[in-house]
């Protein structure tokens, strides 16, 4: 175990939660953690999968930390009744339910670091598992850490875990589910994992060796790859704008894709198609735009905005509105030249309802500088708009008519002269 005091470096200034389950890892884990005075606090889960035998665990815990003084936090969750509304195994289930509840402590307690007892051989079984499923080389890692997320035992082994018990004389709970070939990764622990060792005694340390391995390798190709993005991802207001031409330049492409793309919530094949799709197509993920805008994609994080339509009261200049706006009675003369964030206009041609929208199809205005009149789509076309720039330009109307592109381009029917008795000048910062 001498390996473990380095994974606990870092952690002697900071508040610890530990994930406890009763069983021998976590129970190692907190007679360790006491023996060196750090500050950590408790947090057991009952999941009720094993009737009496969970609340037997909670019991065990809660007696432990009742001993010892140390804080802790017990929930009891339904965790089938979870499983069956969301349509998830049970192992899914109780990871979502205890990630969530940690978190909601951490932020209720202040705490800094969530600590729990994953080991090599839990590594290992991950590692396994998502051969099976495809992965790339991040779920090669095994369980991941984050600054957050720390995994003191994660290159220890079950055995010497075991071993370090024994020689403390440290109680536990055996989980008997543990025996069963009930899940996935029992399955994997006693029909691959355990003849694996006996096979060979060494494959355990020289798995150590490959996560280090593929960990720098992923640390390298993470680095390049961001460089490479800071380049081609171009970010002007929250959007990234990318060219498509030099996404399809990259080698290995679907390789680069995945990880730009992913993390954002889209498939790689999807943007794949995205690449060769016409203006307008896009995708959407639950955070996430990424849409296809002549020779380039946007990306954007998708709207909270609640307004579509809302009305202005003149006489009530403090309104809450989703842009900057002011605007009062002035006398200034007429000029020859407003700057486009101002709109100089003739408040008694104006009718209510006022209302600040966004564009409909078929809208239209009479653009100051021009005759006649022209279609709003026209106008953004002739602006050289993005879609999403068009989706994020608020329109001052009076009843019907568009009064103000705001930011842009007044309605010449709108604006203030110099007979005109009443005017209004409106302004919003760029």
């Amino acid at each position: 175990m001498n390996t473990l005091a380095l994974q606990l470096n870092g952690l002697q200034n900071k508040s610890v939660l530990l994930a406890h389950s009763g069983g021998v890892d976590s129970c190692v884990l907190a007679y360790i953690l006491l023996k060196k005075g750090m500050n950590f606090s408790v947090a057991h889960c009952n999941f009720q999968l094993r009737g009496e035998a969970s609340n037997g665990d909670a019991e065990f815990v809660k007696a432990w930390c009742l001993k010892q003084e140390i804080p802790f936090y017990i929930k009891t969750f339904d965790t089938n009744s979870y499983k069956e509304s969301f349509k998830k195994s049970t192992q899914e289930a109780a990871r979502e339910l205890r990630y969530e509840w940690f978190q909601q402590l951490m932020e209720l307690q202040g705490i800094d670091v969530l600590v729990t007892a994953h080991h090599l051989n839990d590594q290992l079984e991950t590692f396994l598992i998502n051969t099976t499923r495809g992965t790339g080389i991040s779920g090669l890692l095994g369980i991941p850490q984050t600054q957050n997320i720390i995994r003191p035992l994660a290159k220890s082994s079950k055995k010497e875990i075991l071993n370090y018990a024994a020689l403390h004389n440290i109680p536990w709970r055996e989980d008997a589910s543990n025996q069963t070939d009930a899940y996935l990764r029992n399955k994997i622990r006693h029909q691959v994992v355990t003849p694996l060792e006996e096979l060979k005694p060494q494959a355990l340390e020289n798995f150590k060796d490959t996560l280090s391995h593929l960990t720098e390798a992923e640390e390298f190709m993470s680095h390049q790859l961001d460089q490479l993005k800071a380049k081609i991802f171009n970010e002007q207001q929250g959007v990234f704008a990318i060219e498509v031409r030099q996404l399809k330049e990259q080698r290995p492409l679907n390789f680069c894709l995945h990880h730009w793309f992913a993390p954002f919530g889209f498939e790689t094949k999807e943007v794949q198609k995205l690449l060769h799709a016409s203006s307008g197509k896009q995708l959407v993920s639950s955070s996430h735009r990424l849409i296809r805008d002549r020779e380039q994609l946007l990306l954007t994080p998708v709207s909270e905005e609640k307004f579509v339509e809302l009305t202005v009261d003149l006489e009530k200049p403090n309104q809450k509105l989703p842009l900057d706006l002011e605007w009062n009675i002035v006398e200034a003369p007429i000029q020859q030249q407003w700057e486009a964030q101002e709109a100089f206009l003739n408040k008694d041609l104006l009718k209510n309802p006022l209302t600040l929208r966004k564009y409909k199809k078929g809208d239209y205005f009479c653009p100051t500088g021009m005759k006649g009149k022209k279609l709003l789509s026209k106008f953004f076309k002739d602006e050289k708009y993005s879609l999403i720039e068009k989706e994020k330009q608020w329109l001052f109307c009076s009843q019907d008519q568009i009064v103000w592109v705001v930011g842009r381009r007044c309605d010449r029917r709108f604006i203030a002269t110099a007979q005109t008795q009443n005017k209004l000048l409106m302004r919003t910062k760029k």
